[in-house]
Formats: C-alpha cells, structure tokens, sequence
C-alpha cells in the first residue's frame, strides 16, 4: 500500500496543512480523516473528493473531521454521488450531533446516512476495507471522555490518531507484527494529549527506527537532526508501506 500525507501538520499549523492521509492500493483511494484544510490540500495535490472510494475519520476534532461538511456537499451537489464514511460506532452520534448536523441539515435531509453511506466498525475487528487493505481499530488516550482510535492497516502498519506516549503500546504492536509506526508528535514539551518528541525519544533506539513523525508544528525544520533514529514524514511524499 502507498500513503501520501496531504497534510503532516498539527491542529494548528499553517505551513503543512492538518494531518490528513490518502492510502490507496490497486483500485481503491482512502482517505484517513478529512480536517478543515484537507480541502485546499486536496486541490493543491490536483486531486478531487469525486477520486476517493471512501473516507476513514479517527475522532472528531476538527483538524480531523473539519472538511467533511464540504466533502458531503461536493459529492452531492456536484458529483451526484453518497460518500463512504468509515467511523467506529461510537462516534457516529458525537460527529452528527456535535459536527456536522448544523451545517449540513436542509428541508427533508435531516440526519448524517441523508449525506454519507455510513459503514460503521467495531474496535478490535479485522475490517476489510478492499482486497488489499484491512484495517483494526484500537482505542488511544487523547482527551477525557473523547474516543479517538488509531488505525494498524494490513496488520503490520501502525497510523495513530492524536494520542498519548505509551511505550508499552508500541512496544506490544512491534511484537505483534506491526514493522511501520506513523506517530502524531507535538515538538514541544510538555506533551498532555499528544506524545511530544522528549517522551518519544526515550524509546529503544531498534524501536525508534521504525517511528515516523507526522502531525507536527511549522518549526519541524528547527528539529531536523534531533529526532534520534525518527524521521519526519514529509507533506505530500509518497511511502510504500
């Protein structure tokens, strides 16, 4: 599979657009959240919402699910079509009632399957997304009383939502199969509802090779060549995971 950030930067960065994802594998386009920049972004890459096969959201922060009201609207008004939104069950309430519901409601379309194809998914289930992709959803730390899930695709590629340090995670999926790790990384300390980049320096050097750093702030430049074994993801490259 090949990932492409669209965006790498954090809620509020400028310069690399919020941290938003296209996964494709033969046939078929992913996009891993969709944030309030990721429509510029988008275009800016000469792609359109019509190319996407479907949408996977984490949590609904709006560097995360901010783009969606435009997404909707697009592919209705001018594509004709209904998108697919990927989401864990127990954010499907939270994103209509909290999010989308004031922007998107008019006359007789009055709930979030009026504008989405909704496929619902259960942590800790081996989904298949299309042949060639899969996806498990695992419950992260981030905000008190706030789901938010992180993504391993294909068993082996760990894409974590916003998200807490926790050694003893990563540690337990690199035993599990898990050879890629691309981790939201806050550069300055002290980190409270992201791993910041001291605590993620502290991991084992044969750990930190396998760590890539996405969802940062607009002074990443400054921390190149301090990241230990890390590197940083670069906005709009091209992986092959």
């Amino acid at each position: 599979m090949n990932i492409q950030m669209i965006g790498t930067g954090s809620a509020f960065a400028k310069k690399y657009d919020n941290n938003n994802a296209l996964i494709e594998v033969p046939g078929f386009k992913l996009l891993v959240d969709c944030g309030i920049t990721l429509p510029k972004a988008l275009h800016e890459t000469n792609r359109s919402f019509d190319e996407l096969d479907a949408v996977l959201i984490s949590h609904i922060h709006g560097d995360h699910v901010g783009g969606l009201e435009e997404y909707a609207f697009q592919m209705m008004f001018l594509y004709g079509k209904k998108p697919v939104l990927y989401i864990a069950s127990s954010l499907v309430e939270p994103l209509w009632e909290q999010t989308l519901r004031g922007g998107l409601t008019q006359g007789p379309l009055q709930s979030i399957d009026d504008f989405f194809e909704v496929r619902r998914l259960e942590e800790g289930v081996e989904h298949e997304l299309h042949p060639g992709l899969t996806v498990r959803l695992l419950q992260t730390e981030h905000i008190v009383g706030k789901n938010s899930y992180s993504f391993i695709f294909n068993q082996h590629f760990f894409y974590s939502a916003d998200m807490k340090f926790s050694q003893a995670l990563l540690e337990q999926l690199v035993e599990n199969g898990v050879n890629t790790i691309f981790h939201d990384c806050q550069l300055i300390a002290p980190g409270v509802v992201h791993a910041c980049l001291d605590e993620l320096l502290t991991l084992p050097e044969p750990l930190q090779e396998k760590v890539w750093l996405m969802h940062y702030g607009d002074t990443m430049e400054n921390y190149i060549g301090h990241t230990g074994k890390m590197r940083f993801v670069q906005q709009r490259e091209i992986y092959t995971v």
